[in-house]
């Protein structure tokens, strides 16, 4: 009978065992293929000249570009270069953020400086920008549909969402119309 047959049954998993079988890091071409593709755009630079603003202005999608760049885009094309959809001047909102003393954008309410990570949200009546958290916290919980800084009364569809973690294909480069809208054209040719 077979003596010593259970000397490998070890009460810990080894480098290799964890690897081939219980699913540690595999290297197939599909990820690989995602992540070169994936190219987030921060939201502190215009979705048109992908630069920094200086004048924030947003859709009601909650794109954000700057104002001197947008403008002659709408006035030529008429339609948002990111989603394709049309867009007049009067779509626009105009963004007011509060900035620190290091000039980093921040919540004017919670003092919470603003991360790729963070959830953030404009009211479209007054331009005014917060964290998410803080519009849950102080207006919907609450009930209180008002501005946090100058008491403008809203409702809940004036609140943009300008960037949300959970929702990163609006900040992918690579989905942008006006790319897609190149290389269509390019195949023509």
């Amino acid at each position: 009978m077979g003596k010593k047959q259970h000397q490998s049954d070890k009460l810990y998993l080894t480098t290799k065992e964890w690897k081939d079988i219980y699913g540690g890091h595999k290297d197939d071409t599909a990820t690989k293929i995602q992540r070169a593709q994936f190219k987030r755009l921060p939201f502190t630079h215009c979705a048109l000249s992908f630069l920094p603003f200086e004048d924030p202005v947003c859709t009601p999608d909650g794109i954000i570009y700057d104002l001197s760049h947008i403008t002659p885009y709408i006035k030529k094309h008429g339609l948002c270069p990111v989603s394709g959809k049309k867009l007049t001047n009067k779509d626009l909102t105009v963004l007011t953020f509060a900035k620190d003393k290091d000039g980093s954008f921040r919540c004017p309410v919670t003092y919470k400086i603003f991360t790729q990570t963070s959830i953030i949200a404009a009211i479209r009546t007054t331009g005014n920008v917060y964290s998410m958290e803080a519009i849950d916290e102080l207006n919907l919980k609450r009930n209180h549909l008002k501005d946090l800084l100058t008491d403008t009364p809203f409702q809940r569809k004036d609140i943009i969402i300008l960037q949300d973690p959970q929702n990163l294909d609006k900040f992918n480069i690579e989905h942008f119309y006006m790319f897609s809208l190149t290389r269509k054209q390019k195949k023509l040719f």
